[in-house]
C-alpha cells in the first residue's frame, strides 16, 4: 500500500470525526460542565459526593454530547469503518480501566482523586490529537495533566481542583466551537 493513500485515508477518517463531532468540542464542553457541577457539589455537600457527581456525570459525557450534536443539527455520529473511530473507543476502555486508581487515591486524600482524574483525562486527551488532527489536543491535555501534577504538589483543595478542570475544558470547548466546520448536509 502507498504510504500517501494511507495518509489520505487518515486523513479523511480526522476530517469525519471533527465534522460529525464539531471538532470534539460538545464533548470537551459536556465534561467541563461535568467538572463544574462536581466542583458545585463539593463545595456545598462533601468530597464524597463529588467522587460520586464526577463518577456518574462521567458516564453521562459521550451520550449528552450525542444529543447536544443532534440539536446542533449533526444527525450521525462517525462511520462503521472510521479507525478513529476504534481509536477513541480503545482511549476510553484504557481511561476507564485506570479510575479504579484514582478512587483509591481518594482513601488517602479525597483531593487525589480529583488530581488523578486530571492526569487521566490530560493523557486521554492527547489521543485526540489523532483523533480529531489537530495539535491543540496536545495543549489541552498537557495543560489538564500538569494542572493536575502541581495542585497535587501545592495540596489545593478539591472544590478548586474540580473549578481548575472545570474551566480549562470549558475554555478549550469554546475554542473548539469556534474552529469547527458544521457538516454539509
Amino acid at each position: 500500500m502507498n504510504p500517501e493513500d494511507n495518509s489520505l485515508s487518515v486523513k479523511a477518517a480526522q476530517q469525519e470525526m471533527r465534522e460529525n463531532y464539531f471538532n470534539g468540542a460538545t464533548g470537551v464542553l459536556v465534561s467541563g460542565l461535568v467538572w463544574l457541577t462536581a466542583s458545585a457539589v463539593t463545595y456545598s455537600s462533601s468530597n464524597k459526593h463529588g467522587i460520586w457527581t464526577l463518577l456518574i456525570g462521567g458516564a453521562l459525557i459521550h451520550p449528552i454530547s450525542l444529543l447536544v450534536n443532534k440539536l446542533l443539527g449533526i444527525k450521525e455520529s462517525h462511520s462503521q469503518t472510521n479507525p478513529m473511530g476504534a481509536l477513541a473507543m480503545e482511549g476510553t476502555l484504557f481511561m476507564l480501566l485506570t479510575i479504579p486508581l484514582a478512587y483509591v487515591l481518594s482513601f488517602q486524600k479525597p483531593e487525589w482523586f480529583f488530581q488523578g482524574m486530571l492526569l487521566i483525562i490530560g493523557g486521554r486527551y492527547l489521543t485526540f490529537q489523532t483523533i480529531y488532527g489537530n495539535k491543540v489536543f496536545w495543549v489541552f491535555g498537557g495543560l489538564l495533566a500538569i494542572s493536575g501534577y502541581l495542585l497535587f504538589t501545592f495540596q489545593a483543595s478539591s472544590f478548586i481542583t474540580l473549578l481548575t478542570g472545570s474551566l480549562t475544558e470549558v475554555l478549550f470547548s469554546i475554542y473548539f466551537f469556534i474552529t469547527s466546520k458544521k457538516p454539509q448536509s
